[in-house]
C-alpha cells in the first residue's frame, strides 16, 4: 500500500476516534434541555415559515415556548419573539403582512398580539376577560374571531367570599362562546371584542370564517363536560343578527367544520352516527350549507383523517401509515384518495399552505433527527430543509432506531420500536427494556428523541436495548386492529408485549434474566397488568395507571370511554371488569414496582396508584410509590421532570444494571458551589 495512503487512512481514522471520543451519553438535564420544534405555519405568499420552539427555563421552572421564523428563500432563521412568557399558536394574516399570536406575557391570561416579519414591537389586541382559547383570522384579513369563556369572576368571588369554596360536581359549567373584532380598532388599543354566542346550552369547540365573512361554522357540545363529547354537532353563525342553525345533528361526535373555496358547502369530522367512536375510524363527512344528509368521503381510507385544507385540487388530510405519516388529497365528488407525500416511511405532520395551494410547509422527524421545518411544491413533492434543531444532540451518543415486527399470541402482526446502543453486536446478549405509549390509540415512532418521564438514550448508552410496544388498539393500523384490545383490555395488549419480548429472546440478544418494563396512562395501565399477571420481569415502572376499572370508572373524568372498550359498567359486566383489572391477579405478584402518580390526576384518579401500591405491599412484593405534588395526569414542569426521570433511572439502574437502589424520600443531591466571598472568610 503506497505510504500516501496509509498517512491518509490514519488521519481518518484519528479524525473518527476523536470525533468519537468527544461525544457521550446525554444525562436527564440534557435531555431536558433539548428544544423541540412544531407548530408551522407558512404565510400566503409563501416567504416565510413560522414556528414555536419550546425549551426549559430552569429559573422559572417551566418550559417556555416562542415563535421563529425561517425566510423561505434564503434559509435563514431568527427568533421573533422573547421574554419569559410563551408565544404560541402562530396565525398569518391572509395578506402575509401580519404574524399573529397568543401570550400571557401582559398579566396571567392568554391574548392575542400581532407582529410584523420583519420585526419591531408586538402590539396587543384583546383583553378578554377570561382569555383567548383559540382564535381565526376573517379572510378579507379585517377581522378577527376568538373563543373564550363566560366565567363570571365577580360572582364567583361573591360567592366564595361568603360561602367558601365549593364545587357542585357535574352541575357548574363555564361555557366556551365565540366573539369577534375589528382589527383597525385594535391597533389603536386593546378591545374586548362583540360576543357573538351565548347562553347555557352550547359549549363552542372548533370554528372557522365563510369566505365571504358573513358566517362562522362552529362545533359545540351541550356542555364542557368531557362525558359530553358525543353530543357535538356543527352549527352556522349568521353575523348580521347572530342567529344560529344547527346544520348537522346525529349521534357520536360532529366537529372541526371547515368551507369550500365557494362557501356553499362544510367539511367536518364525523363518526358518522357511531355511538362507539373512542376505536372506530372518524371520517371526513361533507354537507351542504342549506342542510340535508351529510356524505363520507373517506369510507375506503381505513385510518383517522385530520383535515387541513380545501382548494382547487380537493380537500387534503394527514393520516398516520404504521408508524409513518402523510399527507392526502380527496376528491370531494367522488371519495378518490392519493397520497401527496413519500417517501413511504415519512413521518411528517403540521402541514400549512399558501394562499394558491402551490406550497406547504410542514415538520417531520427520522430515526436520525429531531422535528424540522420543511417546504415543498405540493405538485413535485421535493422537501427542503429550512432549520437545524438536530445540530443540538451532535456531540451526543444515541441509539439506534427501527421498527420490527413479531406475531403475537393470537397471530396478530405486532410493530414496535426497537433502540440499541450505538455499538450493538449481535453476538451479545442485551437487558431490555420496554416502554409502552399511552392511549390506547398513541403511537411509538423511530425518531429522535425521548426527553420526558423515560431516558432511554441514558439505557441504551449504557448497554440496554429499549422496545416500544404498538400494542393492539394503537393509531396507524386500521380500525380492525384498534378494535382488537375491546373487551379485551390488558390481556391481549400483554400478549403483545411478551410476544415482542419473546421474539428478541429467540433473535439471541436479549438476556431473559435482565427484563424491565414502564408506561405511562395506559402505558402504565398495562406496566400494572404485567406486574401482577406475570413474573417475566424483574422491575416494573407504573406512570399513571389504572389497576382496577371499576374504581377507575367511577372516578375517572371520562366515564364514556371505559363503556365503549369493556361494553358495560362495572355493576352490569362485573366479570368483563375483573378480566382486565391489573388487582384481580394481585395475588401472583412477584415484580418490584415503581408506582409514579400525579397528586390531582382526574384522567386516572390517585386511588388506582394506592390500590396497587397495597395490594402489592400485602403480598411483600417491593413497591416504592411517588407522588408528583400539584399535578395532574401529566407531569409538565422541569424540575418535577427531572425527578420522574431520576426515579426511574434509579429504579431499573438498581435492577437491570445492579447499582445500589437509591432512597427516593432522600435524593443525593448536587452540592451547591461556594461563592468566591465565602470562600475567602472561610481561609480568613
Amino acid at each position: 500500500m503506497p505510504k500516501r495512503l496509509i498517512i491518509s487512512l490514519f488521519l481518518i481514522l484519528s479524525f473518527i476516534s476523536i470525533v468519537n471520543a468527544q461525544r457521550r451519553t446525554p444525562n436527564i438535564d440534557d435531555l431536558l434541555n433539548i428544544k423541540s420544534l412544531f407548530g408551522v405555519q407558512i404565510s400566503s405568499n409563501g416567504k416565510w415559515v413560522a414556528y414555536t420552539v419550546n425549551e426549559t427555563d430552569w429559573k422559572q421552572d417551566a418550559f417556555v415556548t416562542h415563535i421563529w421564523l425561517a425566510n423561505a428563500q434564503t434559509g435563514k432563521n431568527l427568533q421573533l419573539t422573547r421574554g419569559e412568557k410563551s408565544c404560541g399558536n402562530p396565525r398569518w394574516s391572509p395578506d402575509g403582512e401580519w404574524l399573529a399570536f397568543t401570550s400571557n406575557r401582559i398579566g396571567d391570561k392568554n391574548q392575542i398580539f400581532i407582529i410584523r416579519p420583519d420585526g419591531g414591537e408586538a402590539i396587543q389586541l384583546t383583553k378578554a376577560e377570561n382569555g383567548v382559547n383559540n382564535y381565526s383570522w376573517a379572510m378579507d384579513g379585517k377581522s378577527i374571531a376568538f373563543t373564550t369563556s363566560d366565567a363570571n369572576q365577580q360572582e364567583a368571588k361573591a360567592r366564595k367570599d361568603h360561602l367558601g369554596d365549593f364545587e357542585v360536581v357535574r352541575k357548574e359549567y363555564n361555557f366556551s362562546q365565540i366573539w369577534t373584532f375589528d382589527i383597525a380598532e385594535a391597533l389603536n388599543a386593546p378591545v374586548t371584542g362583540t360576543q357573538r354566542t351565548k347562553g347555557k346550552d352550547l359549549n363552542v369547540t372548533l370554528f372557522s370564517w365563510s369566505p365571504d365573512g358573513k358566517q362562522i361554522a362552529f362545533s359545540a357540545t351541550v356542555n364542557p363536560d368531557l362525558i359530553n363529547g358525543h353530543t357535538s354537532d356543527v352549527y352556522l353563525l349568521k353575523l348580521t343578527d347572530n342567529s344560529i342553525k344547527k346544520l348537522v345533528s346525529q349521534p357520536g361526535p360532529d366537529n372541526n367544520p371547515q368551507w369550500s373555496p365557494d362557501g356553499r358547502q362544510i367539511v367536518y369530522s364525523s363518526a358518522m352516527g357511531n355511538p362507539r367512536f373512542f376505536h372506530s375510524n372518524s371520517r371526513l363527512a361533507v354537507i351542504s350549507i342549506d342542510g340535508g344528509a351529510p356524505r363520507s368521503i373517506t369510507d375506503a381510507f381505513d385510518e383517522h383523517p385530520g383535515f387541513v385544507e380545501w382548494n382547487g385540487d380537493g380537500i387534503y388530510f394527514f393520516a398516520f401509515q404504521k408508524t409513518s405519516s402523510h399527507l392526502f388529497r380527496v376528491d370531494p365528488a367522488t371519495g378518490k384518495i392519493a397520497r401527496v407525500t413519500s417517501p413511504d416511511n415519512l413521518m411528517a405532520g403540521g402541514f400549512s399552505f399558501t394562499k394558491d395551494g402551490k406550497q406547504i410547509a410542514f415538520s417531520s422527524a427520522s430515526p436520525t433527527a429531531l422535528n424540522e421545518v420543511f417546504i415543498s411544491s405540493i405538485t413535485n413533492f421535493s422537501p427542503r430543509k429550512l432549520t437545524s434543531i438536530t445540530d443540538q444532540v451532535k456531540d451526543f451518543t444515541l441509539g439506534t432506531r427501527e421498527v420490527i415486527s413479531w406475531q403475537s399470541k393470537d397471530g396478530a402482526t405486532i410493530e414496535g420500536v426497537l433502540t440499541k446502543p450505538a455499538d450493538f453486536d449481535q453476538s451479545k446478549k442485551y437487558p431490555l427494556l420496554c416502554i409502552i405509549h399511552g392511549g390506547p390509540t398513541g403511537i411509538d415512532r423511530p425518531t429522535l428523541l425521548d426527553t420526558r418521564y423515560y431516558p432511554s438514550d441514558i439505557w441504551a448508552g449504557r448497554g440496554a436495548l429499549i422496545l416500544k410496544v404498538n400494542y393492539r388498539g394503537s393509531a396507524g393500523y386500521g380500525e380492525k386492529f384498534r378494535q382488537l384490545n375491546v373487551r379485551n383490555l390488558g390481556v391481549g395488549d400483554a400478549w403483545d408485549v411478551i410476544s415482542g419480548i419473546e421474539h428478541l429472546i429467540n433473535k439471541g440478544w436479549v438476556d431473559p434474566k435482565r427484563v424491565g418494563c414502564m408506561g405511562w396512562s395506559q402505558g402504565g395501565y398495562i406496566s400494572a397488568f404485567l406486574t401482577t399477571s406475570t413474573d417475566r420481569f424483574v422491575a416494573i415502572s407504573v406512570g399513571a395507571g389504572i389497576s382496577n376499572w371499576a374504581t377507575y370508572y367511577y372516578n375517572t373524568d371520562i366515564t364514556p370511554f371505559t363503556i365503549h372498550y369493556l361494553g358495560d359498567d362495572p355493576a352490569d359486566d362485573p366479570e368483563v371488569y375483573a378480566k382486565t383489572s391489573p388487582m384481580t391477579y394481585i395475588k401472583q405478584a412477584k415484580t418490584p414496582t415503581l408506582i409514579q402518580h400525579g397528586e390531582f390526576d382526574k384522567r386516572v384518579p390517585i386511588p388506582n396508584a394506592y390500590e396497587l401500591r397495597q395490594g402489592l405491599e400485602d403480598r411483600n412484593v417491593k413497591v416504592e410509590m411517588v407522588v408528583y405534588k400539584g399535578y395532574g395526569h401529566g407531569i409538565t414542569k422541569p424540575k418535577s421532570m427531572r425527578a420522574v426521570m431520576q426515579h426511574n433511572l434509579g429504579w431499573f439502574n438498581h435492577y437491570i444494571f445492579g447499582d445500589p437502589l437509591p432512597e427516593f424520600a432522600n435524593p443525593e443531591l448536587p452540592k451547591k458551589e461556594t461563592k468566591e466571598e465565602d470562600k475567602k472568610i472561610v481561609t480568613n
